[in-house]
C-alpha cells in the first residue's frame, strides 16, 4: 500500500469534481462529463490501492468496485459507478443535456463520498 498514492488519488478526485461542477455551470458539458467519471474512476483506484488490489484499465476498475460493495454490503455502489459511465461516454457522444449531466454529477458526488470515506 502506497499512502502517498492514495491521498493524492483522493486530492485528484476532489479537484475533479470541483472543476466538474464548474464546467457544468459554464455549460461545458462534454468536460464536466468527464470529470465526473474521472472523480468516481480515480477513488476506486485509492480504495484499491489502500487494499493491495489491481486497478489498472476499466476491467480492474469494475473488479475492485465490486469487492468494495461485496466489502461494504452497499449494492448502491455497482449502480452508482454505472452511473458514472455515462458523462464518461459523454465525453465522446456528447447526447446528455445539462439537467442529464446535473443529476450524474449529484450520483457521482454521493459514491465519491462513500468511496472517500474508504480511504481514510
Amino acid at each position: 500500500m502506497t499512502t502517498e498514492q492514495v491521498v493524492h488519488y483522493r486530492e485528484v478526485s476532489a479537484e475533479y469534481l470541483t472543476h466538474a461542477r464548474s464546467l457544468l455551470t459554464d455549460g461545458d458539458l462534454k468536460h464536466a462529463s468527464e470529470k465526473a467519471w474521472g472523480a468516481a474512476a480515480v477513488l476506486v483506484k485509492a480504495a484499491a490501492e489502500g487494499r493491495g488490489w489491481r486497478h489498472e484499465g476499466h476491467r480492474e476498475l469494475w473488479r475492485a468496485l465490486h469487492r468494495l460493495a461485496d466489502e461494504t454490503e452497499d449494492e448502491e455502489m455497482r449502480r452508482q459507478f454505472g452511473l458514472a459511465g455515462a458523462p464518461h461516454t459523454n465525453c465522446y457522444e456528447a447526447w446528455l443535456d445539462a439537467k442529464s449531466v446535473e443529476q450524474y454529477l449529484s450520483e457521482v458526488a454521493q459514491l465519491a463520498a462513500k468511496l472517500d470515506a474508504l480511504t481514510s
